[in-house]
């Protein structure tokens, strides 16, 4: 199936497009002193569209903690050639 060239994140092109068509309309200051206006309504969507707009999105962090001091990413257990020779008779028997 072939690709969508809609899909996925714009291109950087038509972000700064966007910025620029944004800055065209409203000065930041200005944009500012409406935010406040809207907040003051209870309008955080307003708010919360424009910075996604404008600046984007956060980066988004994870962060993962466990109980125990460390964790093995392997568990591998070495074993001499005879104990191998060993298990193998044992296993033969």
């Amino acid at each position: 199936m072939a690709g969508n060239s809609n899909s996925g994140r714009p291109k950087k092109s038509n972000e700064q497009e966007l910025i620029s068509k944004l800055d065209n309309i409203i000065t930041i200051d200005a944009a500012i002193i409406k935010l406040s206006q809207l907040i003051d309504e209870g309008n955080f969507n307003a708010l919360k569209l424009y910075m996604h707009y404008r600046f984007g999105q956060p980066h988004k962090r994870i962060e993962i903690s466990t109980q125990d001091k460390e964790i093995p990413l392997f568990n591998i257990v070495y074993k001499s050639t005879e104990q191998i020779e060993a298990e193998n008779q044992q296993i033969n028997k």
